[in-house]
């Protein structure tokens, strides 16, 4: 993990290429999505059945759908203390999510004419959840519950299956708290492309959300305008301001807390104090050695983690703000008055006591956030994702006498002759 001054000749170029990791797609990663794509468009479950047996090593034909009886035997397989985890972690991510709710509204103005925004949810999402040799149920509650609070109808998933053919049943138990309404054995870029477009077995979606590899998230990029997405998210990042207090040692397990993710994912700490600095790269080497994923962590904290010591708050903040991150922990010693000056983050943790990881599983905020700086014009995935707003409006005979003479000269000053007509016409023929 290098240490590194706002000061140092080469900050900025530093900076710079920490930030522009992962952005880069290669042309043969997008021409293999586009042919994938392109496939599963024209030959629906039997390009989905080809991909995942090629993909996964799984044979899925006439298994695309997981069945009720694989339901009930995840449910089986998982004691009652992690079904109970699930329901917990589902309630408080729903508490949370509620207050998104957003209601249709009524006005009117000094004419009597009827304004309005009439406020629906969309009929169909997809999601995706990445897996195989992994387990990620909590995806499935952060994309699967806002959906749900908005209303939306009908709630779809895919994952990839294990080398068996089965699903991880944590997913599958998930699913079922949630409400998800059918889930499908298959991922990649063909799963993307199976709720794009439809097949015989998978429905087409309105709304894909949900994380995926380079080659999922790029499938996403191509499908936007056939159906809409959440983001184009990339490697996973946190950002840790410091005053010089606390607890060396735990910094550094939050760090690695998301070097662990991918050898990609960044981890940044910006300090007042040069010691403490020092003191958490230290401890970074030391916990490296007992994690499960130490080669993933090693590699991203080798080349993608960083120790920034700046002269004040003030200047942490500052530069907090230029990077945007999707996870920004305010470990100080007063961090409410840090609060105010934070401009752009995609989650913010408050104290010492908060670490990220709170914030991916069950402290209530969603955890799918916008990463690679795009925090300055992204928000977390939330219930208004999932809805969609129509303008209402009703003129009264009196509103059209106001607002005609406006409109018609707003029409002859674009040059739209029949836009100009069609209250002309109204107002001469009364």
């Amino acid at each position: 993990m290098r240490l590194v001054s706002t000061k140092d000749r080469g900050f900025e170029d530093a900076l710079c290429e920490l930030l522009s990791r992962g952005t880069t797609i290669e042309k043969d990663v997008e021409d293999s999505v586009e042919a994938i794509l392109r496939d599963v468009k024209e030959r629906g479950d039997l390009a989905i059945v080809e991909y995942t047996r090629r993909f996964d090593g799984v044979d899925i034909r006439g298994k695309i759908e997981v069945k009720k009886r694989e339901f009930n035997r995840a449910l089986k397989e998982l004691s009652k203390d992690d079904v109970r985890v699930i329901e917990k972690t589902v309630e408080r991510v729903y508490q949370f999510h509620s207050r998104q709710r957003l209601d249709s509204w009524f006005m009117t103005d000094e004419y009597g004419n009827l304004l309005g925004q009439r406020v629906t949810p969309i009929e169909r999402a997809g999601i995706y959840v990445p897996g195989g040799k992994a387990r990620y149920p909590s995806t499935v509650i952060m994309n699967g519950v806002p959906a749900k609070v908005a209303g939306v109808s009908e709630l779809f998933m895919t994952t990839p299956p294990a080398e068996d053919g089965t699903i991880e049943p944590w997913v599958l138990v998930a699913a079922q708290v949630v409400g998800v309404d059918r889930v499908f054995r298959t991922g990649g870029v063909q799963a993307i492309a199976g709720l794009a477009y439809g097949t015989e077995t998978i429905p087409k979606v309105d709304k894909i959300v949900g994380p995926g590899n380079i080659y999922v998230a790029t499938a996403k990029k191509k499908v936007y305008g056939t159906v809409d997405i959440d983001m184009i998210a990339g490697p996973s990042e946190v950002l840790v301001i410091n005053d010089g207090t606390g607890n060396a040692r735990w910094m550094a397990m939050d760090l690695l807390s998301q070097a662990e993710h991918d050898e990609l994912a960044s981890a940044i700490l910006i300090t007042t104090s040069e010691r403490m600095a020092r003191r958490v790269i230290r401890e970074v080497r030391t916990l490296l050695k007992g994690l499960e994923r130490r080669d993933i962590a090693e590699s991203s904290i080798k080349n993608y983690g960083l120790a920034i010591v700046v002269e004040s708050l003030e200047e942490a903040v500052e530069l907090s703000n230029r990077i945007a991150p999707e996870h920004l922990e305010l470990f100080v010693e007063k961090p409410m008055a840090l609060l105010g000056r934070i401009k752009n983050a995609g989650s913010i943790f408050l104290g010492k006591h908060t670490p990220e990881a709170f914030g991916d599983y069950v402290a209530g905020p969603n955890h799918t956030l916008p990463t690679g700086s795009t925090a300055r014009f992204f928000s977390p995935l939330g219930v208004y994702d999932f809805l969609k707003f129509s303008g209402i409006t009703l003129i009264t005979p009196e509103g059209f006498n106001a607002l005609a003479p406006l409109t018609e000269r707003l029409a002859r000053a674009e040059g739209l002759e029949a836009h100009r007509l069609s209250v002309a016409i109204r107002r001469e023929e009364k």
